[in-house]
């Protein structure tokens, strides 16, 4: 099973934070609360990663409906890997992502999304990034 990296879990919590605030009783979501003590451990243990596989089932639903909020695909429409580059310069993807991507799991997903946006080389962080926005 893929990782989640510790960004994403932050911004499910952050996420989840802004549909239920905290009120008068300072009291956390369950959903906040779930995925701020796997960000708690992962931080504790100097973890980057946490496996979705062995996250509590609260935390990996509540991780599993803010993915859902996120893009699909980092898919541009201009792709090159079909002209047969093994990288495409639209989105970054490698060709095996490319085809793979309706049988990848969420957190396959979001690790190539996190490379490519680390990478920031594709086109859709560039010259077309306003593509990117619809």
């Amino acid at each position: 099973m893929a990782g989640i990296h510790i960004t994403d879990i932050e911004a499910a919590i952050n996420w989840w934070r802004e549909q239920f605030p905290v009120g008068d009783d300072l009291g956390l979501a369950p959903e906040v609360a779930a995925l701020a003590e796997v960000y708690a451990l992962m931080v504790y243990f100097h973890e980057s990663l946490c496996d979705e596989g062995s996250m509590p089932e609260l935390a990996r639903r509540a991780w599993l409906d803010w993915y859902d909020t996120t893009p699909d695909t980092p898919c541009i429409a201009i792709c090159s890997t079909s002209q047969g580059d093994d990288l495409c310069k639209g989105c970054g993807r490698t060709f095996d992502e490319v085809q793979l991507w309706p049988e990848m799991t969420p957190a396959e997903k979001r690790a190539t999304w996190r490379r490519i946006t680390v990478e920031s080389s594709a086109w859709r962080f560039n010259r077309y990034a306003e593509r990117a926005l619809t």
